[in-house]
């Protein structure tokens, strides 16, 4: 276990590296010039204590620990949320649509549906979504 916890620890400690905007050198700097560490400039040359301390001294510099997302749910893969999928991104890269992601998609289906998911939909309301996004791409495209 306690090699999973330095894997573990390691990732987040570059994670938080990355996030403060720390590059290569800066963060061997801060290794180098932390009490109790000998000298260390890489995480690889650290034990599971001298790593914990390391996160603290990112933590004191700004960054926050956040848990994971949850678990995704997955995508919808039939021949109708595939389409709607489609019309969306392609209304996407006309411009048309701000935020091509999956959960901005979700909130547009909600909005004409109330159905949260789009694995969720009926065939009627499926085929109604696709309607509204061919019409939506006509109106655009005059």
């Amino acid at each position: 276990m306690k090699a999973d916890d330095r894997l573990r620890l390691i990732k987040l400690i570059h994670v938080a590296r990355r996030e403060l905007g720390m590059d290569r050198e800066t963060y061997g700097l801060m290794l180098a010039g932390m009490k109790g560490l000998e000298g260390a400039t890489s995480t690889a040359d650290l034990s599971l204590p001298n790593l914990k301390l390391v996160l603290e001294q990112l933590k004191s510099k700004g960054f926050k620990v956040r848990p994971n997302k949850k678990p995704a749910r997955p995508l919808a893969n039939d021949p109708q949320a595939q389409k709607i999928r489609s019309l969306w991104l392609s209304l996407h890269e006309m411009g048309v649509v701000r935020d091509p992601s999956e959960t901005a998609l979700a909130k547009y289906v909600f909005s004409m549906t109330k159905v949260q998911a789009l694995q969720w939909l009926t065939a009627g309301q499926a085929s109604h979504v696709i309607e509204t996004l061919k019409q939506w791409m006509g109106r655009v495209q005059q």
